[in-house]
C-alpha cells in the first residue's frame, strides 16, 4: 500500500505523534519512513555586520541546526528501529516550509505524507496559517493529517 511515508518533524509533541503514527503505518504496510526537518535560512546578523564575522555567524547557524536535527533524527531512528521500520532522514534549509516538505517527498519518491495539525479553525487558522494546510493545498501526493 504505502511503501515510503514522508513525515516532517520539528521536534514538537504534535509532530512526535505524527512520527509514531507514520512508523506504525509503515510497519503495517511493510514500508519505510523518510523523516524531514526544515530549518530557517540564515537571515543575517541582527547587528548589521558584514564580511568574516557574518560568515562565522552563518556557519554557527548551520551547525546549530544540524546538531538539533541530529538529536531529532536520533530519536526518530530509535523509535523506528524498535518497530523494525527502516528510516531515512533529510535536513533541509528553507523559509517556505510547505514547499520544502513537498519537494522532499518528491525527491525521495514518497507515496504518502503524514503530518500533524493543530486543528485551528476560523480566524486563528487564517491569521496563523498552517504548513499542513499549505501541503494539503499544493501536494499531488496523498496527505494523512493527524489532529
Amino acid at each position: 500500500m504505502f511503501s515510503n511515508i514522508l513525515v516532517p518533524s520539528d521536534g514538537s509533541s504534535l509532530s512526535d505523534r505524527a512520527v509514531k503514527e507514520a512508523i506504525d503505518l509503515a510497519k503495517l504496510t511493510g514500508g519505510k519512513i523518510t523523516a524531514v526537518h526544515v530549518y530557517p535560512s540564515f537571515a543575517g546578523s541582527p547587528y548589521g555586520t558584514f564580511g568574516p564575522s557574518e560568515d562565522i555567524l552563518e556557519e554557527a547557524h548551520h551547525r546549530q541546526a544540524k546538531a538539533e536535527a541530529d538529536k531529532l533524527f536520533g530519536k526518530i531512528a530509535k523509535l523506528a528501529g524498535e518497530s523494525g521500520v527502516s528510516v531515512a532522514t533529510q535536513l533541509v534549509e528553507g523559509d517556505d516550509i510547505y514547499h520544502q516538505i513537498i519537494s522532499a517527498a518528491k525527491r525521495h519518491k514518497c507515496d504518502l505524507i503524514c503530518m500533524a495539525s493543530h486543528g485551528r479553525r476560523g480566524l486563528s487558522a487564517v491569521v496563523l496559517g498552517s504548513e499542513t494546510q499549505k501541503v494539503l493545498t499544493h501536494s499531488t501526493i496523498p496527505v494523512l493529517v493527524l489532529r
